[in-house]
């Protein structure tokens, strides 16, 4: 991607954030609609240069979008939005490895720069993510909890309630399939 096209996206990425935040349900709609082709390369880079498998990534991807729907009061408005997103994938990337028991690493500054936010909130993201998990039914709830809350892996998740990892994967992507329509603008 030239350095035109990368600070055009950019720019509309911010713009539909912004957006977003002042209310409009359509625009954050086609920002994570947009993210999610960038937020895969930079995930498959990160477990092809860990030497894991693809057959997570989407897992990842999933993930990553639901940190970002879940940390977007900490994105600085007058501050690129690139970066932040590319930190948040990169830490849910490694996070993923670890889970797989492979020693992986990210820059601490990035980590920080994605995930801090002041306590207040983090209670407040705590409160939104509760809230919208219940709006989710039985085993889809306990999956979306387990992995995206509790940080808990794929194989773990399918040991704890008795079900396969595919089942798992399946609960997962339908989970928060359904929080991106209800809570990303989508018609219901």
């Amino acid at each position: 991607m030239s350095q035109r096209a990368a600070n055009e996206r950019e720019a509309q990425w911010s713009a539909w954030m912004r957006a977003a935040d002042d209310g409009d349900d359509a625009a954050y709609r086609r920002f994570l609609e947009a993210l999610a082709p960038a937020i895969r390369s930079v995930v498959r880079q990160g477990m092809a240069r860990a030497g894991a498998g693809s057959g997570d990534i989407e897992d990842v991807v999933q993930e990553t979008l639901l940190a970002i729907h879940l940390k977007r009061d900490s994105w600085d408005r007058a501050s690129p939005i690139g970066p932040w997103i590319n930190a948040i994938a990169r830490y849910k990337t490694v996070d993923a490895l670890r889970r797989q028991g492979r020693r992986a690493e990210a820059p601490l500054d990035d980590v920080v720069e994605a995930m801090a936010a002041p306590a207040a909130e983090d209670g407040l993201a705590r409160r939104d993510a509760e809230r919208a998990l219940a709006t989710l039914e039985g085993r889809t709830h306990q999956v979306v909890r387990a992995i995206s809350l509790e940080g808990a892996g794929i194989g773990e998740t399918a040991r704890r309630l008795g079900i396969t990892e595919g089942a798992v994967r399946v609960a997962l992507h339908r989970g928060l399939k359904a929080l991106a329509r209800r809570f990303g603008g989508e018609d219901r």
